[in-house]
């Protein structure tokens, strides 16, 4: 057993689901202070996060991470116990193998053998580890970054151990992602009798012409990193589940994935003037889970396609595709960031697995990646 495979089955092992740590994060710093990093925990609210650094001065690379992992659901519909990490015809299994315990484990001795071969090396070398990445996101990475603000701590380049990849591990990563801009829709009607239409006002007749609009509205034409901005209802209710009463009012939820040629601003503006143009009489609450960004070909994204070519001899393909992560936090401050981890195609699902090869394809790609940086 590598010694990647040995920490990562350890991280397995807590059932840490978010917001709860459940002790990986002590396992994680037991290792790093043995490497001589210096160690900051930093729990916010019910949240455990925790900064390490090792060396003194220099550019600033950070691994990132998260400890928590989704439920594993229905644990009786999985062929393995979730938390119980177990070795299958090659396949390590358990929740969190992909995302992303498996991602931390090869951080952990990629920077191990880094350290090893290059005790004075150039520049330093971080962890920030949150707790809080699967769920709401309020005490965890964006309130690290805020202490390493008002410390005059800023990262210059972050890599992500987020499961990036699609057939093969280091196939792609992530070198952006699309913000996130969330919307909540009432519109208002009269309810009435389904017989007396004529003494009632049906919000979702009057709200299905708007809805229309929005759905083939063309909010940009993306650009070479980013797909074209996509509008998506992802929920809507009305009335009191009766065949006879017309509803008095109609709530609809909808989503944003937006490119960086758009910003929130534009977005709403123009929500609110074509909900306008039909007359509607409505109310909307916008909320903002995240804001675009794009790290673009540079020194980190350098870094990782020749790591990737050196430790597997495939090209990586960029991609800003996917949901939000935590470099939506990091990426704000002006730090390079890139999300490179294992195959993501069994995330959150039933029998979370991932090849016990990629992970230790995965912990050189990073060693690769230290070297690179601090070549």
């Amino acid at each position: 057993m590598s010694n990647t495979l040995e920490l990562a089955k350890s991280l397995i092992n807590k059932p840490s689901i978010t917001p709860d740590d459940l002790g990986c994060q002590a396992i994680m710093i037991d290792r790093l202070k043995r490497m001589g990093f210096e160690i900051h925990p930093l729990k916010f609210g019910d949240v455990d996060n925790f900064w390490a650094v090792h060396g003194d001065s220099g550019p600033l690379f950070a691994f990132a991470g998260h400890t928590d992992v989704v439920p594993a659901g229905d644990e009786n519909a999985w062929n393995t116990k979730p938390f119980e990490p177990t070795i299958k015809d090659g396949y390590l299994y358990g929740r969190g193998a992909a995302d992303m315990k498996g991602g931390l484990a090869s951080m952990v001795t990629a920077t191990e053998k880094f350290i090893k071969e290059n005790p004075n090396h150039k520049g330093r070398i971080a962890f920030l580890i949150t707790s809080d990445e699967e769920g709401v996101a309020v005490n965890g990475t964006v309130k690290v970054m805020d202490y390493l603000k008002a410390n005059e701590q800023k990262i210059d380049y972050c890599l992500l151990g987020e499961p990036s990849s699609t057939s093969s591990t280091g196939d792609v990563i992530k070198n952006g992602r699309r913000g996130s801009l969330n919307g909540v829709l009432k519109v208002n009607g009269k309810q009435g009798h389904v017989a007396y239409p004529h003494l009632a006002k049906n919000p979702i007749h009057l709200v299905s012409p708007a809805l229309d609009d929005l759905c083939n509205q063309e909010w940009d034409n993306g650009n070479d990193y980013f797909p074209a901005t996509s509008f998506q209802i992802s929920n809507m209710h009305s009335g009191d589940g009766v065949t006879n009463v017309i509803p008095g009012d109609a709530h609809i939820k909808f989503n944003f994935r937006y490119s960086t040629e758009t910003n929130k601003e534009n977005l709403q503006k123009k929500v609110h003037e074509i909900l306008d143009l039909h007359n509607l009489d409505y109310s909307i609450e916008w909320s903002h889970s995240g804001y675009p960004f794009l790290t673009p070909k540079g020194e980190l994204v350098s870094a990782c396609v020749e790591a990737i070519k050196k430790t597997k001899g495939i090209d990586t393909e960029l991609s800003t595709s996917g949901g939000t992560s935590d470099g939506r936090f990091i990426a704000q401050e002006g730090t390079q960031v890139v999300e490179l981890g294992p195959v993501n195609a069994t995330i959150h699902q039933i029998n979370e697995s991932v090849l016990v090869q990629d992970l230790d394809d995965l912990s050189e790609i990073y060693y690769q990646v230290l070297r690179n940086i601090f070549s």
